[in-house]
């Protein structure tokens, strides 16, 4: 029993249909190709790491009391009252 009930046997079938479907030619771009699609990612995401380490700053904070965005509901409830916020 190999993995999730396929054997050996079947997965060899199927990778000979996949090569004989493909060939090895366009197999092995794609193989290329999947292979530099990852190593452009990985190198991403580390370099978007390092550049969280080096900021060392902290997120802007807002001032307490300060709201940080006027919604309809409290734009209304203010002209309702009067306030001139």
């Amino acid at each position: 029993m190999g993995l999730g009930g396929i054997s050996m046997w079947q997965l060899l079938i199927i990778l000979l249909i996949v090569v004989m479907v493909f060939g090895t030619k366009k197999l092995k771009s794609i193989g290329g190709d999947l292979g530099g699609a990852l190593k452009s990612f990985r190198k991403a995401m580390d370099s978007d790491d390092k550049d969280d380490k080096d900021d060392g700053d902290e997120p802007e904070r807002l001032e307490q009391g300060t709201p940080d965005a006027e919604f309809a509901e409290q734009k209304d409830k203010s002209e309702s009252t009067g306030d001139s916020n």
